[in-house]
């Protein structure tokens, strides 16, 4: 043998021992809306996780807020780019799977470890995402709304400082008390998202406002009707909040600023405001007239169905080193989104945070008052519908229940077909 054809044929064993690695390139749809640098947050955890798994490299593409995102993510798909993976609302599931873009994860998970993964998040967090049976998406960045309050304002007005309203009478008391030299009460956003919102009061007054198999709504019934006319109430009659609506993307800057005692506001906010705040400030669960509640809130995992099924296990692997324990507890320490299973809260890291800094273990505590946002079947179309009664009622432009009539109306048509 020449020394030519033995180098040839060591060289064809080394390849034989050492293939390289095929990498498997994933595309990631991912929303940034909220409080706190959270592109950066994203990247390192990505980067954490192609340091494990170098044989997988991740796109991660930063598509604005939550419709953006779906919007975005969508139109990647149907133009044939690729995209194996996004981070969307968590009420888009319905219409997610009615136009057969994703899979269930139980179609992609294996073995035993894995399913115990897919049991291990909070039941609050998977309502959303848990469909006949079957599991289409997994709890990420996610929240409840909580009531941000100043503790300074608290003092100055009499009021104790520990002490948040836990009920609407009491909300309006202690609302009437801190309006004063230009400072609001109270501040509840009613643009964004003014359904959440809305969800929130009418599940304190005791009613749901959708079915949990996203086919009916009851926008007109007379306690969701009465939510809205309490709504409204705090600022025409009690004068606590601003007239009109309240800009969502600008009130975490108000409140900061003091021009607001208290505020309601997602949960993904407190670090920013932990980060900010010059003054003393309280972290408080949402007060209640017929009970105590907060919808959901914030954006799941979800896997494509245009994609193969190594892109398919590689996205898995993602998605499981995202929402491990010690990536969800620094995820929740870095953003003020909870951490998204019992088990992140047992992490040393978490631990220590909540510790020290006992205003980020309310999100998680509502959960025990929790339901699942507000979703349907056309989620985009009848949820547009509520935002627009919302705010005509707000702004004196409709009365409560005429405006909650046409909403209800144009649900029914649209669900019909769903029924």
């Amino acid at each position: 043998m020449t020394r030519i054809t033995a180098l040839a044929a060591m060289l064809a064993t080394s390849v034989l021992v050492n293939p390289a690695a095929a990498e498997t390139e994933l595309t990631m749809y991912y929303p940034i809306a909220v409080g706190g640098k959270l592109t950066q947050v994203v990247d390192g955890i990505v980067a954490d996780f192609q340091k494990q798994n170098p044989d997988i490299k991740v796109n991660a593409i930063y598509a604005g807020n939550y419709d953006d995102t779906r919007i975005k993510a969508l139109s990647a798909l149907n133009s044939g780019q690729p995209a194996q993976l996004a981070v969307m609302f968590s009420i888009d599931a319905y219409d997610l799977i009615e136009q057969d873009l994703i899979v269930p994860f139980e179609d992609v998970i294996e073995g035993e470890a894995e399913g115990n993964w897919l049991n291990s998040f909070y039941p609050a967090l998977m309502a959303n995402g848990k469909i006949e049976g079957k599991t289409w998406g997994v709890p990420f960045q996610r929240s409840t709304i909580v009531a941000y309050y100043n503790k300074d304002k608290f003092r100055e007005a009499g009021l104790d400082p520990e002490k948040a309203p836990t009920s609407w009478d009491e909300l309006i008391e202690m609302g009437k008390k801190l309006t004063k030299d230009g400072t609001s009460g109270l501040m509840i956003p009613s643009t964004g998202y003014p359904y959440w919102m809305f969800q929130a009061l009418a599940i304190q007054n005791g009613k749901e406002v959708m079915s949990n198999d996203g086919t009916t709504t009851y926008f007109n019934d007379d306690s969701v009707v009465d939510t809205l006319k309490f709504w409204k109430s705090l600022s025409s009659e009690h004068g606590i909040m601003p007239e009109g609506t309240v800009e969502w993307g600008t009130l975490r800057q108000a409140f900061l600023e003091g021009k607001t005692a208290m505020m309601w506001h997602s949960t993904g906010n407190l670090t920013a405001v932990k980060n900010n705040a010059k003054f003393d400030f309280g972290v408080a669960k949402l007060p209640g007239k017929v009970r105590l509640g907060s919808p959901t809130g914030g954006g799941n995992f979800y896997l494509f169905k245009k994609s193969t099924d190594e892109e398919k296990q590689a996205a898995l692997e993602l998605i499981k080193f995202m929402t491990s324990p010690e990536q969800a507890a620094k995820w929740s320490i870095a953003t003020g989104y909870m951490g998204v299973s019992p088990a992140a809260y047992e992490t040393k890291e978490l631990k220590e945070y909540t510790a020290s800094f006992p205003p980020a273990l309310v999100a998680r505590d509502q959960l025990e008052h929790a339901v699942a946002e507000f979703s349907t079947f056309e989620t985009a179309r009848v949820r547009d519908g509520l935002n627009k009664a919302i705010q005509s009622a707000l702004t004196g432009e409709k009365e409560p229940k005429a405006a909650l009539d046409e909403a209800q109306k144009a649900a029914e048509k649209a669900l019909k077909a769903y029924k």
